[in-house]
């Protein structure tokens, strides 16, 4: 009996099959849908020839990375031609054939293949691509063929009750799906949003840095109570777990409240920028790479990062050496023997000093900033030399010019035999018999 009905349904199927691929509408659908796809193509290969952000890659200007984006995405053009041209004429076959019933199809896989691209050109994390083609595909399919009511009331009838809570697979399936878009799209607006706001160059860094951190909280709150939202829980609940959070963060997450506060602080008051070279209070020392709600990440000359908690930076005192002024002054101590002629020994450290390219000198320098050499002191040994120059940025990492003007010096002083001393000691021999 049941092979009966399969054998009935499967001729009934085929019979069906064969009147609708005799019949003149089939083929002037299947007409329709060239024209469409012909018509997209074309003018999609147009908008790439002549649009010059699409036509050539961007090389500089403000908001590259952006432009770099769009012009990569100039291969989602096709698609959205399709679905555009095969929606016109899906409304024509309507209107001239009274059936558009393949039209629409073809324009249903249109979407897919526009999902398709989207995917394959916007996620870029491996785990979040296999989600989308293996969840988002399937149910633009179903959806497609109409398939996915019965299965999402199949789905509904999976359930289990937890106390006064009812779970069913359908409900755990749409936030894990939608969870997950939600998260993938809170990193992408994040990630675009701080770029366009730290690329406004009338603003200083400071303020643009206040900006993205506020941006980014912004974002992340709308992105949770729409996750709530998604999850059933009534937001009129957050009253209840407000409090609870209150509690927490005066026991538990006392820490993390206190850093997230002074991060703002530090975000307003400006006392730190990236890029500053700041020096801490125990010796730790490197330059601002990033600001965070919750710690700031310095960047030391050896390759190293140094995550420190923005706590430290309100309670504990630390130097910042390029806030302000981007000019440094430093001293480098040496001793030369008493004999050296020492007006000669000046003039000759001042003039090795100014060859250096980084060392700031010259006529039109101030003349507290010019290199300048003097006696510091007498010592057992011979007489102590200060040198003094002021440069630009810090004496470390590529500014190497400490080390560098000491090689100088050594050459210079062997050049015109100056004698750097080395301790002595006279031993005499009285009562000797």
């Amino acid at each position: 009996m049941d092979l009966n009905k399969i054998t009935t349904f499967l001729s009934n199927a085929f019979d069906s099959a064969l009147t609708l691929a005799t019949s003149p509408s089939f083929y002037s659908q299947i007409g329709f849908i060239v024209l469409g796809f012909l018509a997209a193509q074309l003018v999609a290969s147009f908008i790439r020839r002549h649009i010059p952000l699409l036509k050539e890659p961007p090389k500089s200007g403000a908001l590259l990375n952006l432009r770099t984006s769009i012009h990569n995405s100039r291969d989602l053009l096709l698609p959205l031609m399709m679905i555009l041209f095969l929606s016109v004429t899906a409304d024509i076959s309507q209107s001239v054939l009274g059936k558009a019933g393949l039209v629409t199809i073809a324009m249903s896989w249109a979407v897919i293949f526009m999902l398709y691209k989207l995917i394959d050109r916007l996620v870029q994390k491996i785990l979040f691509k296999k989600l989308a083609y293996y969840v988002l595909l399937p149910i633009a399919i179903l959806h497609v063929f109409g398939w996915l009511p019965p299965v999402i009331t199949y789905l509904e009838g999976i359930s289990i009750t937890l106390g006064n809570i009812e779970l069913s697979a359908y409900g755990v399936v749409r936030v894990l799906i939608f969870g997950s878009i939600l998260f993938w799209l809170g990193r992408l607006s994040n990630h675009a949003g701080q770029q366009i706001i730290r690329s406004q160059e009338d603003l200083d860094i400071g303020t643009r840095e206040v900006f993205a951190k506020l941006f980014q909280i912004v974002l992340f709150f709308v992105l949770f109570l729409l996750l709530l939202q998604i999850m059933g829980i009534n937001l009129t609940a957050l009253a209840v777990f407000g409090g609870a959070l209150g509690v927490g963060l005066g026991f538990g997450l006392q820490s993390i409240a206190s850093n997230f506060i002074s991060g703002i602080i530090l975000l307003l008051e400006r006392s730190l920028s990236v890029g500053d070279y700041v020096e801490m209070e125990d010796g730790r020392k490197g330059t601002i790479r990033e600001l965070n709600m919750r710690s700031t990440t310095l960047e030391t000359y050896d390759g190293k990062d140094i995550m420190v908690p923005n706590e430290q930076f309100i309670t504990t005192s630390f130097t910042n050496w390029t806030h302000k002024n981007f000019k440094q002054r430093y001293a480098l101590n040496f001793q030369v023997a008493y004999k050296t002629d020492l007006h000669f020994l000046f003039d000759l450290i001042r003039e090795v000093a100014a060859r250096h390219p980084r060392i700031i000198s010259g006529d039109e320098v101030p003349i507290e900033e010019r290199p300048d050499a003097e006696i510091s002191g007498f010592g057992d040994s011979g007489v102590d030399i200060l040198v003094e120059f002021w440069m630009e940025g810090i004496d470390d990492g590529e500014n190497r010019v400490g080390a560098d003007l000491l090689l100088m010096l050594w050459d210079a002083f062997h050049e015109h035999n100056i004698e750097i001393p080395f301790p002595q000691r006279e031993v005499k021999i009285l009562n000797q018999k």
